[in-house]
């Protein structure tokens, strides 16, 4: 009997909808994208009007069948892929593939996965929105002709297996430019002077800063000017002479969109921004949660709007008000607002389900799924409450004719606070501060003077959170690229990453200079981002896709052809080793290749001979003797073993530390579950845990 035919990108988007739409309805996967440009070729037509030219990806074939005969026996075909100009680009091609005509109201969109949410929208089906098709394939022609007409460019001149793209060479010039603003600092000399006081009776001390004279602030920029001033206020009264009291407000942080879900997720949770987006994408496709079956928890995790629906605010601030209590739910419903780029077609990232806590269906979701689940429910549920208010107090304390200055908070009412705090990206919150109820005329008690020296630090290096940050307030690409980008730069070698830090390779410097020198237009930051605009405008019907190509490749092909002339042969730099080939004698130089650097013999290929690079981590084996090294798997997980695994055998997750075990002399090592650090001996059969301090 023929039927409704529903068709979304993935199996687990499949069985959610499954739940709500009944029998009438079939429901099937088309496994994402089922058309694209060719891998062998650039696919574009350039001279017809910038055509691309589509095929079928490779091993889709049996699938579209599947997919053309369900079509052929169904009564109505809905297509209701992710509600973005990707998810658009996806419908286009299947109504392409299945016939289905261009005026056919064929295409659903829903924000969440609720049983409400999907109802409606096949109560409200809708033509292909064409301005969205035109908008993603826009990108997606520009893209292409970018990355293949530099990329054999740089292969033919640098080496082979570089590319070149519209927003991953502006990521990896940031992270280059940075690196060498870090390596031209000249960092500055200055000083602080700490006064250390309490009052005459109390016993609780606190600390004052030196701040200036009654005439404005001193600049203390080297040791004979601090000098100067701690020999004229030696023996002197220190007084208080101002004291402010206030009331200060924190409202909290508006719910997440993409890029602050993905700062925060490498924040608090130190996920990548790669795997924040898978997480998050099985988050909102559904999972099954005990006594409910499959479920989308989360609303659509590409957005750049931080909006909310009425419907939502309401749910949201009657389950704060039952749960916290009345205070904690502001008198009006709060409205965050976007930036102006932002287009407002999609609420910000939610949870469906409010009152789906995440510690009660903790046993439903994987630990990556519950920890930002938790996260996006915490953050969402403190946007819409009260602000926190602080109570703060200011002094200020002469001594002689120079000023020191105090200041403190105290949490007066918690708000938001209660559930959620905003991480930073300078290693967390500061502390609350608590200084005496201090009278003006009082006179206080010293007890240490701390005169320090201090030097200006270079600009930090970029993590992947800083990276976003950096990207969406530039206006460089959008939100469904940052994680893409961020790890081709990686797979790519123009980018290594050591503890959350990003560094830019000698590669990546090299190609950096040449993008700089040659495709200024391409790594320049107001350009990528005015195009970004440009394609913005196409989704709204504000420009034509194939005109904003025509400006592009006007001045891009004339680019392309001086570069082409100017650019010589680049030499990359080989990193010699210590290490000798035992095959040939050679020193072994340090290579690239799929799962990171190696050694190899410069020899090569009269000689073969490589070998992974090992780090040492300075204990030896507590089985054998030997050296213990540090490895990686294929996914890049850390782990030590003994230099003679194949015979010896020692491996353990856990780090190693520089102490002894009492018991057995062998080293002891760091193991961490969840928040709990425990220091024990590595040795097999040896039960000593160290005593916590």
């Amino acid at each position: 009997m023929a039927g409704n035919l529903v068709i979304v990108e993935s199996p687990a988007k499949a069985k959610t909808i499954g739940k709500f739409l009944g029998k009438g309805y079939k429901i099937t996967a088309s496994m994402g994208h089922v058309r694209d440009l060719p891998k062998s070729q650039m696919g574009v037509d350039i001279d017809n009007n910038f055509e691309p030219k589509y095929i079928t990806i490779r091993g889709k074939g049996d699938l579209i069948a599947k997919l053309k005969k369900e079509a052929k026996n169904a009564e109505k075909i809905y297509l209701a892929t992710d509600p973005d100009r990707e998810g658009e680009a996806i419908s286009w091609h299947l109504a392409n593939i299945l016939n289905i005509n261009e005026d056919d109201r064929c295409r659903i969109t829903f924000n969440e996965i609720t049983k409400n949410a999907v109802k409606n929208a096949i109560k409200a089906p809708r033509k292909i929105d064409l301005n969205l098709v035109d908008a993603q394939q826009a990108r997606r022609v520009l893209d292409r002709i970018v990355g293949y007409k530099i990329s054999p460019l740089l292969w033919k001149k640098v080496k082979k297996g570089l590319s070149a793209g519209r927003v991953q060479s502006v990521a990896t010039r940031l992270i280059s430019d940075r690196e060498e603003e870090i390596e031209n600092f000249v960092p500055e000399e200055y000083w602080t002077i700490d006064a250390k006081l309490s009052q005459l009776k109390g016993k609780t001390p606190f600390n004052a800063k030196f701040h200036g004279n009654t005439e404005g602030k001193i600049e203390l920029s080297d040791e004979a000017k601090v000098n100067e001033i701690i020999k004229a206020i030696d023996g002197k009264k220190y007084v208080v002479t101002k004291v402010k009291k206030s009331e200060k407000k924190r409202t909290p942080a508006p719910p997440f969109i993409t890029s602050t879900m993905q700062q925060e997720a490498a924040r608090k949770l130190g996920f990548t921004t790669k795997k924040t987006m898978m997480v998050a994408q099985q988050l909102y496709e559904g999972v099954e949660v005990k006594g409910h079956g499959a479920m989308g928890l989360v609303t659509y995790i590409r957005t750049d709007s931080t909006r909310v629906s009425t419907e939502a605010q309401g749910e949201t601030r009657e389950y704060i008000k039952e749960k916290y209590g009345e205070n904690f739910v502001p008198q009006e419903a709060r409205v965050y607002k976007n930036k102006s780029a932002s287009q407002d077609a999609h609420e910000s990232i939610r949870p469906t389900y409010i009152s789906l806590n995440p510690d009660e269906i903790k046993d439903s979701l994987s630990n990556e799924q519950y920890k930002l689940y938790k996260l996006i429910w915490e953050r969402f549920v403190a946007s819409q409450m009260s602000s926190a208010v602080y109570d703060t107090l200011s002094v200020d304390i002469n001594v002689g004719k120079y000023i020191f200055k105090s200041a403190g908070s105290k949490v007066k009412f918690s708000g938001f606070m209660s559930v959620y705090i905003e991480g930073r990206d300078d290693d967390g919150e500061s502390a609350e501060t608590n200084i005496p109820a201090l009278e003006e005329g009082e006179e206080l008690d010293l007890k240490k003077l701390d005169p320090k020296q201090h030097f200006t630090q270079p600009p930090p290096r970029y993590t992947e959170a800083s990276l976003v940050k950096t990207l969406e307030e530039k206006g460089i690409g959008r939100p469904s690229t940052y994680a893409p980008t961020i790890t081709t730069i990686l797979a790519r070698g123009y980018v290594e990453k050591d503890k959350k830090l990003l560094f830019p390779t000698e590669l990546g410097k090299i190609v950096t200079d040449i993008m700089k020198n040659n495709f200024k237009d391409i790594v320049d930051i107001q350009f990528t981002a005015q195009m970004e605009n440009k394609l913005d405008a196409v989704e709204v019907g504000g420009k034509r896709w194939v005109e904003i190509m025509k400006d592009f490749y006007k001045d891009f092909a004339v680019v392309l052809t001086e570069a082409e002339e100017s650019i010589g042969q680049v030499e990359i730099p080989v990193e010699v080793s210590d290490v000798i080939c035992e095959k040939c004698g050679k020193n072994m130089v340090v290579k690239m290749g799929r799962f990171g650097k190696f050694l190899a013999c410069p020899g090569f290929p009269e000689c073969w001979n490589s070998k992974p690079i090992v780090e040492e981590a300075g204990v030896n084996c507590p089985k054998c003797g030997g050296k213990v090294v540090i490895r990686k798997t294929k996914k890049g997980r850390k782990y030590f073993s003994c230099e003679n695994r194949t015979e010896c055998g020692f491996m353990t997750w856990d780090k190693p530390t520089d102490e002894k075990c009492p018991k057995c002399d062998s080293f002891l090592v760091s193991h961490a579950s969840g928040k709990k650090e425990t220091i024990k001996c590595s040795k097999e059969g040896c039960d000593y845990v160290k005593p916590k301090e």
